[in-house]
């Protein structure tokens, strides 16, 4: 047991105990410098003898190479490889360099990560040690954070060590490491110091270092024997880093200057690679004695690794020697460093020994930087061609060179450090291709950090730069600028979408034959030019092209999500169905994870409209796990969706106050639309038609955006029911212009029962019944039982009672299994009035059936494997057969044939 460590102990022993009884665990152990976080660490590795253990260690230094303290960490386990899935296993082969491949996702990789502690785990349990986790490589960290937060059912431990909080572990388990108790911090004070130590010493000693047990341990040696007897001239305080540190310095300047050296080369080295230490030392004619007085002194151990005594050791070694003998260490390490095997490394130590801009240098760079993107270490390849850039001694290419840093540090989110090298890439003379992509980058920066009104304008300057020297990637630009005006709506700034749509009309001509997205962009500008029904052909055109090619090049693949949304705007259920389905299919395939939150969002949003409550469900659970483990958390459309059409009012309020709040700080006009849009369905399904007419007062105004149109059919809705049918013209006009440019039964659908609100006698009859009909022919279920509750209504007003009841049941029966509440609550109302009361279909629930639980369920009913499911909601296929386990109890089913039937309607 350590010396006052005693409940600290007992929390690992607890943690190493459900491990052996198959239960996971995590703890970060949080505390200053020498606190005695490692020691713990260590206590845990000794108590877990009979465990598999696995360690990695963060260097300073190493922060900029992709995943290499995960390759260190998972280095025992790599012939566990061939037991992944394919996809997890060919992501972690590429993430190590072990075969080339597309950049792999970096939560693809924590997965693949995940099914090999797993794999590993079902053998014999496994205690997971990192620490000094605050130094870890950017790739590895998120990866072992990600693996953190989804162990469950595997007998894994995973222990961290870290000096403060850090956003990427935030979540887990922490246990604070504060200083050893009053007794303890004497006890060990004595136990380092001989003879009688005066009291006043002791207690200024205690006070300075919060009973740290480093410090306890480091401070006393540099004192006199006069000062430690009476306390005579103890220096003011510093830090207690400081202070720790200072000590350790006072050795080091005492060592013989070749031991300094070999220090020197140890701190620069962070592999620990006691033969590459030995390689440089030779370079550095460094005599072999010199080793000796740093072993003496306390400083540095020479095993099968070469370790710190701590890593402020090697921190205080590294920062106080000068710029000139870092140099010539690094030039050392880099000669001693195989080029072929550690070709990384070797340039990264060549960059930190280079004294003036070196081409072959930052040459050696650039490619170390091409290794890094390609094995999905995109943060690594922004610092190596950032420091390429800062070692390139011609202006112009040192220029490019800071554009394919800020490009790459974009692509990896860091978007700070974008617009930094942005600036610079500015200063350096450009060409007309690099300064327009510069902007380019700008915009693209701008739409990514707001998605507001800022963009559009910077997006449209690009694409007209652009046309004089790449027409392609104009056109392309042109087609992101309409994609951001439409986001902005109603809040535009300059680049609205007539604006954007002029220029690219004016622009450079589409290649023939036209590409799927150059049909897209034609319709678009030629639909908010010309008006929405000489759009129409072109934009059907483009959607069956995208339709028509199931295998899209990347360039045009990255439109899918642009052409499923413009599939709503032309009332086309099918095919938006038919390219959403693609895209989630193409994101999970590719794992550009980073994506599926908004695949994910739209998808809630459109299946609530369709009435399939239970597919909407389980998206907004694969939501939530998606959302866990990128830290991505999109717009609250979809909880929005089944808040407004299951009648909550409550909780709809709740969410739409932040939403609309947040959309008006960044100028996103189209959420205003959207939330009019679910308001009206709300309010309607509650029947308080005048307070939809207040949520969509102006929506007509704005009938541009495509999510209007579906709130027009609201709107004439409720004016008819408010009395004021005048109101309900204009928007009934804008209906029917859409509804026959798009020719489906979705919009004309729509058109057919806002005509029958307006109409009268035999008109109004086949009108309702027209809607009716054409709603069978869509996925719009909503619609169709909406359309039957609306006829209902109007023939209970009509006195023909029995056919009302006829459709006001069917009403009732198709909105009640869905689950849309208000609508059904509406519906029975009717039927109440018509002397009859609804007879509720019972619904089996199985409360205790988590959310996590059902959504396994219903997936595994579908015929998803475990391995799938794993992958679909990042957890081991080992933690989906924990969870079907509980399930199979719970609803007192056998197998998995037997799930559908046991699962409750709508789960």
């Amino acid at each position: 047991m350590l010396r006052g460590r005693r409940r600290e102990c007992a929390v690992l022993d607890g943690l190493l105990a459900n491990a052996r009884a198959g239960r996971s665990g995590t703890l970060v152990l949080l505390g200053d410098a020498g606190v005695g976080k490692t020691a713990l660490l260590e206590y845990a590795i000794d108590a877990a003898f009979d465990l598999r253990t696995l360690r990695a260690v963060g260097v300073e230094s190493e922060r900029e190479l992709a995943f290499a303290a995960l390759q260190q960490f998972c280095a025992p386990l790599i012939h566990w490889l061939d037991r992944l899935p394919t996809p997890q296993r060919d992501a972690l082969a590429i993430a190590f360099g072990l075969r080339r491949g597309p950049v792999p996702d970096r939560f693809i990789v924590g997965l693949a990560v995940l099914s090999l502690l797993s794999e590993a785990a079902q053998e014999r349990p496994l205690l997971c040690v990192i620490d000094d986790a605050q130094w870890l490589d950017r790739a590895s960290a998120d990866v072992l954070a990600f693996v953190a937060r989804r162990v469950l059912a595997e007998s894994v431990v995973m222990l961290f060590a870290a000096r403060e909080p850090s956003d990427r572990f935030a979540g887990l388990a922490q246990l604070t490491i504060g200083g050893l108790p009053d007794p303890d911090a004497r006890a060990l004070l004595a136990s380092v110091i001989p003879g009688r130590l005066d009291e006043r010493v002791v207690d200024r000693l205690l006070a300075e270092t919060h009973g740290n047990p480093l410090a306890l341990l480091e401070l006393p040696r540099g004192l006199t024997a006069a000062q430690l007897a009476g306390g005579f001239a103890i220096p003011r305080p510093l830090s207690l880093q400081g202070r720790i540190e200072q000590s350790f310095l006072q050795r080091l300047k005492a060592l013989p200057p070749n031991t300094q050296r070999l220090l020197l080369t140890a701190a620069a080295e962070p592999l620990g690679d006691p033969a590459l230490l030995w390689r440089a030392a030779e370079r550095l004619q460094i005599a072999g004695l010199g080793l000796e007085p740093a072993v003496s002194a306390g400083l540095l151990e020479v095993g099968q690794r070469v370790r710190f005594r701590h890593p402020l050791v090697r921190s205080v070694v590294y920062r106080t020697a000068t710029p000139p003998e870092r140099r010539r260490v690094h030039r050392a390490l880099a000669e001693a460093t195989d080029a072929q095997v550690d070709p990384d490394r070797r340039a990264w130590h060549l960059a930190e020994a280079a004294e003036r801009p070196d081409e072959a240098v930052a040459t050696e760079l650039v490619r170390a930087a091409d290794r890094a993107q390609a094995r999905g270490g995109l943060a690594a390849a922004a610092a190596f061609l950032e420091r390429a850039a800062a070692l390139t001694p011609e202006a112009d290419r040192r220029a490019r060179r800071s554009l394919a840093a800020a490009q790459t540090k974009y692509e990896a989110g860091a978007l700070d450090d974008t617009r930094a090298l942005l600036a610079t890439a500015e200063v350096g003379p450009l060409d007309d291709l690099h300064r327009a992509r510069v902007h380019l980058l700008r915009a693209q920066v701008a739409f990514a950090a707001r998605r507001g009104s800022d963009a559009p304008p910077l997006l449209l300057r690009a694409a007209r730069e652009l046309e004089a020297v790449d027409t392609a990637l104009a056109r392309s630009t042109y087609l992101e600028a309409l994609s951001a005006a439409m986001f902005a709506g109603r809040l535009a700034r300059g680049g609205g979408t007539a604006e954007v749509s002029a220029a690219a009309l004016a622009g450079p001509p589409p290649p023939q034959p036209p590409r799927p997205s150059d049909l897209l962009l034609q319709g678009l500008a030629v639909r908010f030019t010309d008006g929405y029904a000489a759009g129409a052909p072109i934009l059907k055109e483009a959607l069956r092209a995208f339709a028509r090619e199931t295998i899209l090049p990347p360039q045009e693949a990255r439109w899918l999500w642009f052409a499923s949304q413009i599939a709503l705007d032309l009332w086309d259920d099918h095919t938006w169905t038919l390219l959403s389905t693609r895209q989630l299919d193409l994101v999970r395939e590719t794992g550009a994870l980073t994506a599926l939150p908004f695949v994910l969002t739209t998808r809630i949003s459109v299946f609530t409209s369709f009435g399939e409550l239970g597919a909407a469900v389980a998206y907004e659970e694969e939501l939530r796990a998606v959302t866990e483990t990128t830290g991505i958390a999109p717009g609250p459309y979809g909880a929005l969706s089944l808040a407004g059409l299951r009648g909550r009012e409550a909780e709809f309020i709740q969410l739409i106050g932040t939403t609309v709040k947040q959309a008006e700080a960044r100028g996103e006009g189209l959420a205003l639309t959207v939330t009019e849009r679910l308001s009206g369905a709300l309010y309607n399904g509650l029947g308080r038609y005048d307070s939809t007419l207040t949520a969509l007062c102006q929506v007509e105004r704005y009938a541009e955006e495509g999510p209007a149109l579906w709130a027009l059919g609201e709107l004439v809705e409720a004016a008819v029911r408010t009395g004021q049918p005048q109101l309900a013209h204009g928007p009934l006009a804008r209906i029917a212009e859409t509804a026959h440019a798009s020719g489906t039964d979705w919009g004309l659908g729509i058109e057919a029962r806002c005509r029958a609100l307006l109409a009268e006698g035999d008109e109004a009859d086949g009108l309702y019944r027209e809607a009716i009909r054409r709603f069978g022919s869509t996925r719009i279920r909503v619609q169709l039982a909406r359309s039957h509750l609306l006829y209902g209504e109007w023939l209970r007003s009509e006195r023909r009672r029995l056919e009302a009841r006829e459709q006001l049941r069917i009403a009732f029966e198709m909105l009640n299994a869905m689950g849309i509440e208000a609508f059904a609550a509406r519906a029975e109302r009717e039927l109440l009035a018509t002397g009859v009361r609804a007879r509720k279909r019972a619904v089996e629930t199985h409360d205790d059936l988590t959310a996590q639980e059902t959504q396994i369920a219903r997936m595994a009913s579908e015929g998803l494997s475990n391995a799938e499911i794993g992958s679909r909601l990042f957890i081991s296929q080992h933690t989906v057969a924990y969870h079907l386990r509980k399930v199979f109890v719970k609803l007192g089913v056998s197998s998995r044939s037997q799930l559908l039937r046991a699962l409750p309607q709508g789960a």
